[in-house]
């Protein structure tokens, strides 16, 4: 019998095997979930045993936050969990009289406001607690006087309290002086958020809305983001949230010890994670070594995901056109949606310029490595050799970070700001250009109910988007048969013969080749507004070689350049993509002793930037030659209006000069990867 008759015979063999295992296991799927439920609640009438894609956002501020309250909005968590739904809620504009109406467009199927830990009580009392004479401190006054400069004076006090260093880190003086009132204040909005969550949370057999009671564990040491998003299983939480003035700075082990002790351990059906928000302002310390196995195990445990891309920006990956060069990456694709700097000073911009140094933009020779969360898998392939464990192996979401309580709010055409009355109408493209909308955490499910997200979150069968709803599927495994994307049966072969994404893949005895399924449809829009063709899905791979160096490539497996731009008149699309994509592409170079993962990026078509929008708006067009000229005449009227300093000059900023900056913009989306251990 020769090699090719011999392989011949294999590929029946494990075709007729898959069906017998795809027959066996389809009633199995079908009669009970493979998630634990932990609540009571009535049964959901839509179950679908091959999941299915919800979408959602959990990284959400509401007036509870100081960041928030002190841009001028006062939404609290039930009016974002309106908005998520559907309703339409009020905005402040950029007067401190004027309100702006939003509404979603489409409604997420799930949100969680995650309102910032630190100074949840304090907030409560410069806000509501006017039966407390912390209420009328001078702090709270200004806190909470309706002007926008005599805001940003409070912001900052609350900002850098919040930037302390060290181990022992000092309440604000509201806290300090009254106890008592402070702790009860934030008992008060700690309840508040639960009982938000619980009215809006679908127990019907509807299942129309999932909540998710959570908020953000603030720890900014120096303005370096290490932010975490808390997000609880269940109604069962934490007495109150553990914020970093109980840990202290820099220790997110101290956070996981407490979430054990008090959730884990301490509450019988108290389930919880934390997810690392936008690594490419943590300075570069967000994801430090591990000091051992031990503490490499509990940051697996309690973070298995990480937040992709928000409004201040995406932290895949990043390279610099200028420089041509990227940081451990020559990736030409990872100049989208990256801040010019690599902390949260990138925030103090007012009047167009950046008020602190430590805002300054960074060059691509000091920018951390560990920003990026690529090169976060990269190094956790090498660190899992030293330790045994991998703690790094993180699955991928995306969010706004809105401060608006608007979750969902990504729509580029649609877009008004996440952060109230700083970044409302023209102060967007004057203080913000090089934020944006933010993306969407996307989860594969059998129903939308708090158990089975949670679990499709702790397995990780989760991926991101830059804020548009294509449908991506993703599995992994060896011998997987060619011919799944003509079959109608793709995803129970998917699941039956291999892994999906976020799944794991150790060795293959019989050495089958390995193979990856990429499935991406396109996002249907909503009712007049269509959505974007697909231009192409590539396959990202890291791997670790013999002698412990880490490597990247990045493959077109489905579609490709297609010419598609738009037409710098209108923003209107010009040339086709596709409406679906699909392919099983087998690794070439796979070789069997190095570790490695492998996941999924889908990228849409060109379209208009949400900035290009606002500047043609405003009669500032980025394409045209004399752009400068109209930016001028628009700043000149928007200061007869209010405005101050250089309001439009930013529209003029050109792509070819400019390291990030750009005009059009490609959405995509991030799938979870697929780890592979090596032998």
């Amino acid at each position: 019998m020769n090699g090719r008759t011999s392989e011949r015979i294999g590929a029946v063999k494990r075709f007729w095997i898959g069906c017998i295992v795809v027959l066996l296991a389809a009633p199995m799927l079908a009669e009970s979930p493979t998630f634990e439920r932990t609540e009571e609640r009535a049964a959901c009438a839509h179950f679908d045993p091959e999941r299915r894609a919800l979408f959602g956002d959990l990284h959400v501020h509401s007036a509870y936050s100081f960041d928030s309250f002190t841009s001028g909005q006062r939404n609290d968590p039930w009016g974002a969990y309106r908005y998520a739904k559907g309703e339409a809620i009020e905005l402040p504009g950029v007067a401190d009289d004027e309100t702006v109406t939003v509404q979603l467009r489409r409604p997420l199927d799930f949100t969680s406001v995650t309102d910032h830990s630190e100074f949840l009580g304090e907030i409560q009392l410069c806000s509501e607690g006017s039966d407390s004479l912390a209420h009328w401190t001078p702090h709270c006054l200004l806190t909470r006087i309706e002007s926008f400069y005599t805001q940003l004076v409070a912001a900052s006090y609350w900002a850098n309290l919040a930037s302390q260093e060290g181990p022992g880190k000092e309440r604000s003086y509201v806290c300090r002086w009254f106890p008592e009132a402070c702790q009860a204040g934030e008992a008060s909005y700690w309840g508040a958020i639960q009982r938000a969550a619980e009215e809006h949370y679908d127990r019907s057999s509807a299942c129309g809305f999932t909540t998710f009671v959570g908020y953000e564990y603030t720890d900014n040491p120096g303005f370096r983001n290490l932010h975490r998003n808390v997000i609880f299983r269940n109604e069962r939480v934490t007495e109150r949230p553990i914020s970093s003035f109980e840990t202290g700075a820099r220790n997110p082990q101290g956070l996981w010890r407490r979430l054990k002790a008090e959730c884990v351990d301490g509450d019988k059906g108290c389930d919880v994670l934390a997810i690392p928000h936008n690594p490419n302002l943590g300075g570069g310390i967000i994801y430090p070594d591990p000091v051992d196995a031990a503490d490499a195990t509990m940051r697996a445990s309690y973070e298995p995901l990480v937040e992709m891309i928000q409004h201040k920006a995406a932290s895949e990956c990043r390279f610099d056109r200028l420089a041509g060069r990227g940081v451990d990456t020559v990736d030409e694709l990872c100049t989208f949606e990256q801040n010019k700097t690599d902390n949260l000073a990138s925030l103090a911009v007012f009047e167009g310029e950046v008020q602190v140094e430590r805002g300054a933009a960074v060059a691509i020779d000091d920018f951390g490595r560990r920003n990026m969360v690529r090169n976060v898998l990269k190094d956790g392939l090498v660190l899992e050799r030293r330790l045994g464990v991998n703690p790094f192996k993180a699955g991928f979401i995306g969010s706004t970070d809105t401060h608006n309580a608007i979750p969902g709010g990504t729509v580029e055409d649609d877009y008004v700001g996440h952060l109230g009355r700083r970044d409302a109408g023209y102060r967007n493209v004057q203080d913000h250009m090089q934020d944006g909308p933010g993306g969407l955490a996307v989860v594969w499910a059998e129903e939308n109910s708090r158990d089975a997200i949670f679990a499709a979150m702790r397995r990780r069968e989760t991926y991101a988007t830059s804020g548009t709803r294509p449908i991506v599927r993703f599995f992994g495994g060896f011998g997987l048969d060619l011919g799944m994307c003509q079959a109608d049966d793709l995803v129970a072969r998917g699941y039956a013969s291999g892994v999906p994404m976020g799944g794991d893949l150790s060795a293959n005895a019989d050495d089958a080749p390995l193979r990856f399924a990429a499935l991406a449809m396109k996002d249907p829009g909503a009712s007049g507004h269509p959505g974007t063709d697909l231009q192409r899905i590539q396959i990202i791979k890291g791997w670790m070689d013999a002698a412990g160096e880490t490597h990247e490539r990045v493959v077109d497996v489905a579609g490709g350049p297609n010419g598609a731009s738009v037409d710098p008149e209108s923003c209107a699309p010009v040339g086709a993509g596709a409406e679906k994509l699909c392919r099983v592409w087998e690794d070439p170079d796979f070789d069997p002793a190095q570790p490695a993962f492998y996941y999924a990026r889908v990228l849409e078509n060109p379209t208009c930037r949400w900035s290009t929008l606002h500047c043609k708006a405003a009669g500032v067009d980025p394409f045209a030659p004399n752009c400068s000229e109209q930016a001028t005449a628009a700043t000149a009227v928007a200061q007869l209006e209010g405005a101050t300093g250089d309001v439009f000059g930013g529209c003029c900023l050109k792509p070819e000069e400019e390291p990030f900056h750009e005009t059009i913009i490609q959405e995509r989306a991030w799938t979870s990867p697929i780890w592979y251990s090596g032998r």
